[in-house]
């Protein structure tokens, strides 16, 4: 909950919504951030399983949108490899394919190209441009100026806690 104000996400109000309603809500989010938090003792397909599973959906659907994710990131065929074994630039492709595979409404990526050279974090540009194209929106936190203002979309700079 915010600290002051209110946040508005699909005409609801967040500030107002029980424990779980909130819950619930989370649900239709993706976040990646700028270190992915992959779980190094399972397989990629497993990591970007994770947020299915733990909504309880069966067995079919997961293989079907776990694959679906990780061909969309390119990393089908790396699906059982653990993530020490593949690179940066792929963690956090997978950290990407994990925050969508649920097909969310709202994509938040917190600095997601911060540890990347520029080649990767262009490509992951290249990702979430596909995604906004599929009717995902996006809202990505960034000191990376100069690569975000190549991209064609509406750019929003926050200073000071204001928006500007």
């Amino acid at each position: 909950k915010p600290s002051s104000g209110q946040i508005h996400i699909h005409n609801t109000l967040l500030n107002k919504l029980t424990s779980r309603e909130l819950s619930a809500h989370r649900q239709r989010l993706g976040i990646t951030f700028q270190a992915p938090s992959l779980l190094n003792d399972r397989s990629i397909f497993e990591n970007v399983a994770l947020p299915l599973r733990i909504q309880g959906n069966n067995e079919s659907l997961v293989n079907k949108r776990v694959s679906a994710a990780l061909d969309m990131v390119g990393l089908l065929k790396k699906a059982e490899l653990k993530p020490v074994n593949i690179s940066a630039g792929e963690q956090q492709r997978v950290g990407i394919a994990r925050a969508v595979v649920h097909k969310p409404d709202l994509l938040l990526a917190d600095e997601p190209t911060g540890n990347l050279d520029p080649e990767l974090s262009t490509e992951i540009l290249r990702l979430f441009v596909q995604l906004n194209q599929a009717g995902v929106s996006i809202i990505i936190a960034t000191h990376d100026l100069a690569l975000i203002a190549a991209m064609p979309h509406r750019i929003l700079m926050l200073k000071q806690g204001k928006l500007c």
